[in-house]
């Protein structure tokens, strides 16, 4: 499951046995494959190209996009994340184009991980009711550490202030991700592939490559109350769901908003699929997501709130995330078309 762990080896100790406990996991994390390394949104839709880059350019013309996830607050150290992103709609052209920026720290260590990407997605209609969108990212990492604040076997022993341990304060690597999307007024369906070419994201002088994460998502749109003759205040009901796997590991996120007027609220799972048990005695459970979203005229603004429902429920003091979207087009003729359909939180 993509349930983020804590990274033991940055949490701070002043007991000489916990130290060595620290590094010895810290060498094992750093010479084995580090599976589900993504960052996660529980607002996947607000981080749509985040989430699949066929969703690029699926706006009016200009769309910004911001979003900032705290995961676990009460721990010392824990994960916060950041997402800005700027796509374009070409009208003319069929085809979308955007720019990503996407950063993560996690630690005491100060583990850093961040991404910088350009987006391009291609759009036809297969008929008057359905369209496809393809899309791809292509893209450059920087993952990198704060040394200093790490101890080592050999600084425990000695109490020297530097250690002998060779091991690169950094790593970047380039990266590639494509996704398509089918879709009419009412329903979606996508798939997303992310790091095709298998990039080594090592730390030490040997190859340690990220495994390939793929995700299937999808929704529906229920008119509940169709509103005016012009489509205002109507009530509307959104199911969702997103299924992603990377390595041995998957999670399943299932959800459904309801929008009337300017307010939509939400409600999400997020766990390991219903139909697999890992080992004897886990559960399941992840979270339970509750969201509430605002439009007003061209900015559309997202809170969510992680309530931990794994054993780590008593300590983590679960997630808040803020996502805020900015619309704007100039006033010109535009060919008729419709957008997909997704939760508008």
């Amino acid at each position: 499951m993509f349930k983020r762990k804590k990274p033991l080896f940055f949490i701070s100790s002043n007991n000489t046995i916990s130290k060595i406990i620290v590094l010895f996991i810290f060498i094992i994390q750093l010479t084995s494959i580090s599976y589900s390394q993504d960052i996660q949104f529980s607002q996947f839709f607000a981080s749509s190209m985040y989430l699949n880059p066929a969703f690029t350019g699926n706006t009016i013309q200009h769309r910004w996009i911001g979003i900032y996830r705290n995961q676990w607050p009460s721990i010392p150290g824990a994960f916060v994340s950041y997402s800005f992103s700027y796509d374009h709609h070409l009208s003319d052209l069929n085809s979308g184009v955007g720019l990503i920026f996407t950063q993560d720290k996690a630690g005491s260590g100060g583990l850093r991980f961040t991404n910088i990407g350009g987006l391009y997605s291609y759009y036809f209609q297969i008929n008057r009711k359905l369209t496809v969108r393809m899309g791809t990212k292509i893209s450059y990492t920087f993952r990198n550490y704060d040394q200093s604040k790490l101890r080592f076997q050999d600084q425990i022993i000695t109490g020297s202030p530097s250690t002998i341990e060779e091991l690169n304060e950094g790593t970047s690597y380039p990266d590639f991700n494509v996704g398509g999307i089918a879709y009419s007024e009412k329903i979606w369906i996508g798939f997303a592939v992310d790091h095709i070419n298998r990039p080594d994201q090592s730390f030490l002088n040997q190859e340690t490559d990220l495994p390939i994460k793929w995700s299937i998502h999808g929704g529906y749109k229920f008119t509940l109350d169709e509103g005016d003759a012009k489509g205002k205040g109507g009530t509307y009901l959104s199911p969702s769901i997103n299924y992603k796997a990377q390595g041995k590991w998957d999670q399943l996120d299932l959800g459904a908003s309801i929008s009337k007027n300017v307010i939509s609220l939400g409600f999400a799972y997020r766990g390991i699929p219903f139909f697999k048990r890992y080992k004897p005695g886990y559960a399941n459970n992840d979270a339970l997501i509750l969201l509430i979203g605002m439009q007003a005229n061209k900015i559309k603004i997202g809170y969510s709130y992680d309530i931990t429902i794994s054993r780590l429920k008593n300590n983590t003091g679960g997630a808040h995330e803020i996502s805020i979207i900015y619309e704007h087009h100039r006033k010109k003729k535009r060919r008729k078309r419709f957008f997909v359909p997704c939760a508008k939180f």
